[in-house]
Formats: C-alpha cells, sequence, structure tokens
C-alpha cells in the first residue's frame, strides 16, 4: 500500500511559504537524521532556488540515529553548493545555541542592526521545528506535540537586534515518489496515523532493521533466549516474537499484532531500540536506480489528491 498524506491546510501553507521566501535571507532546513533524504521536501527545494537563498540543513534528532551514518549524510550535503549542514538534536539547548553563528556564516552579507539577518525554518511536520525554535528563543513560544501537523500558521520572533526567524507549518510535498519513503516517514512519525496502517508499517520497519542492525533487535526483544535466530527472520516473524515476549493478546486469544505494531513503532521513536537509521546515501542511490517512482506529474492539481483528513488521530 503506497502511503500518501497531503492535508488540506497544507495547500495554503506552501502559499504562504512562497511569499514568505521573498522576504527571507536564507533557509533552515529541519530533517529527521535516521531518514535524511526521505524527510526533505522537494518543494523546499523549488522555493528556495528560485530565490536564490542559501541553506542549513540540520539534521534532528542525531542522538537517536546511527552516528557513522548521520556522518556519511553530512559529507554528502556538505559536498552540495550553496548548503551547510549540521546534526544535533534540539532538545539540547547546547545544541540549538550553535545555530545562530552557523547563518551568520553562511550570510556575511546580513546580520547587522542596518541588514538584519531573516531566516526561515521549514521541514515536513514531527521533524523538531518547533522545539528548535523554542530553544533558539530560550522560550516556548512554539507548540510542540508527539503529532504531526501540530504547528497550522507561520510565526516570525527577534532572536535578537540582528536576527529574526519565521517558524512554518510542517509542509508535506502532493505525492511521495517512493513507496519506501512513505513506510520511513510513517515510521519516523512525520504522516498522520489516519493515512496509514500501523502493522503495515511497523513490519516494514522491522524488515529494515532485521537486515541493518539485527544484534540491536536481539538485545532489545531478548529474542536467543525465546531460541529465535534474527538470521532467519522476516518483519512478521519479529513482531509475532514481541506479541509473544510482551503477552500481549486479543480477548479472543489471538495475538494482538496491531498493539504489538504501535509498541514496536515506538520503540523505534524513541530511542528504545538503539540508534539507528533507515537510509544511507548509498541506499539512497541503490533505491532510486532500482525503483520506478510513483506518478508525481506537477501539473495535477492539489485537489486531485485524495487527501487524508486534515487532523491526525
Amino acid at each position: 500500500m503506497a502511503i500518501q498524506w497531503y492535508p488540506g491546510h497544507m495547500t495554503q501553507a506552501r502559499k504562504k511559504a512562497e511569499e514568505t521566501m521573498e522576504f527571507t535571507d536564507m533557509v533552515i532546513e529541519v530533517l529527521d537524521a535516521r531518514v535524511p533524504a526521505a524527510s526533505h521536501n522537494p518543494m523546499i527545494d523549488e522555493m528556495r532556488l528560485f530565490r536564490q537563498r542559501p541553506q542549513l540543513k540540520i539534521l534532528n534528532k542525531a542522538d537517536l540515529a546511527d552516528p557513522a551514518t548521520t556522518q556519511a549524510w553530512l559529507n554528502h550535503f556538505n559536498a552540495q553548493p550553496n548548503t551547510k549542514a549540521v546534526a544535533l538534536s534540539c532538545k539540547k539547548p547546547g545544541d540549538a545555541k550553535k545555530i545562530p553563528a552557523l547563518c551568520r556564516k553562511i550570510t556575511p552579507h546580513r546580520g547587522t542592526h542596518l541588514k538584519p539577518l531573516r531566516i526561515m525554518i521549514m521541514g515536513i511536520p514531527n521533524v523538531g521545528k518547533s522545539t528548535l525554535m523554542n530553544a533558539l528563543l530560550n522560550r516556548r513560544v512554539a507548540k510542540v506535540g508527539d503529532e504531526p501537523a501540530v504547528t497550522k500558521s507561520q510565526q516570525r520572533f527577534d532572536i535578537d537586534d540582528t536576527m529574526s526567524i519565521t517558524d512554518t507549518p510542517g509542509m508535506m510535498w502532493p505525492k511521495i515518489a517512493y513507496e519506501s519513503d512513505g513506510y520511513m516517514l510513517a515510521a519516523s512519525h512525520a504522516i498522520g496515523r489516519n493515512a496509514v496502517i500501523d502493522e503495515d508499517v511497523a513490519t516494514f520497519l522491522a524488515d529494515n532493521l532485521l537486515k541493518h542492525y539485527p544484534a540491536l533487535l536481539n538485545t532489545r526483544y531478548k529474542l536467543e533466549a525465546m531460541q529465535l535466530n534474527v538470521a532467519t527472520m522476516d518483519g512478521v516473524d519479529l513482531l509475532e516474537a514481541i506479541a509473544k515476549r510482551r503477552s500481549y493478546k486479543r480477548h479472543d486469544g489471538l495475538w494482538d499484532m496491531e498493539k504489538t505494531a504501535i509498541a514496536f513503532l515506538t520503540d523505534y521513536r524513541s530511542g528504545a531500540i538503539g540508534r539507528v537509521s533507515l537510509e544511507t546515501p548509498v541506499s539512497r542511490q541503490e533505491m532510486m536506480a532500482s525503483t520506478q517512482p510513483n506518478d508525481t506529474d506537477p501539473t495535477e492539481s492539489d485537489t486531485d489528491i485524495v487527501n487524508a483528513s486534515e487532523t491526525p488521530q
């Protein structure tokens, strides 16, 4: 099942972002460090490049991602023109405090009382933009939640007398080109639950982690103690093992796979499994070379997209 999620309010958010970009000096794009390419909204590049604005890519939630893979992504992004990339955790105030100085280096012609630096922060839902805003300003100015699409309107604040920042709503794009991207985004909680089936997402995630992080799964779920071999398991096997390990049963006596899926996804999102990444620059290149993208006709109007409910469930 291909996952698509483009709530109606995001059309207006995109139009407002295009207007604000004209009066912006640079863009901060916040990405999920576990899925840096999948969590990149291609529409941000379209707006930014049209106005010729430089960018700072922040790989947020780096404390949850595989450090070696994150470094590979930083090397990849920093090789791109007019781009600087850093990895951090917006929940650590010290990390966020480094950002203003980085922004000044990217735009040395701005950042004075006469020419204040105007920054626009963008990204998909639930990657930590509001948490970053609160850390930068050292006060709670943006609503933070554990569901995607909490922020619904733009907010502008002064960091100091020489720098201002505009927070924008989390913004998806009308069609996700690659099916695996939809599943990675859903697993990382960037897509409303009303648009996904938790068991399908959990199975995808389990298959990915079994392939790349079997030792972490074995440690977290004590699979060897159950006389299970991670080398021969698939995603369904892993979820069934977790259900048995935790005695997740329904009233009819069958294993509760929905509850198991939610618990497994929560373990991944919280970092309980360990520091993992779902894609690398190499795996991304291989996926794009071997996978036919979904139809992404840019002439198709937003109203042609079958949108999920605007409010995540």
